[in-house]
């Protein structure tokens, strides 16, 4: 189902790439232990682009994504 998102891998110690589909507003989490997470209704395509360009990706997750955004382990 989410085989379609392109993931972009990122410089960090917790995650290994991230993706965004703007039509379904879903931005797509690979840590580094293999799990994958959706977080929904991400409307604004801004939000992704400052995650990918964050000097810390997983402070930048946990600051402005977790816990402001539903998400479903996939």
């Amino acid at each position: 189902m989410y085989n379609n998102i392109e993931m972009i891998q990122v410089a960090s110690s917790n995650v290994e790439s991230v993706g965004y589909d703007e039509q379904e507003e879903i931005i797509m989490v690979k840590f580094l232990n293999g799990s994958e997470y959706i977080y929904k209704n991400v409307s604004n395509p801004i939000v992704f682009e400052e995650l990918v360009n964050a000097p810390s990706v997983g402070a930048y997750l946990n600051r402005n994504i977790k816990g402001v955004y539903p998400y479903e382990k996939i």
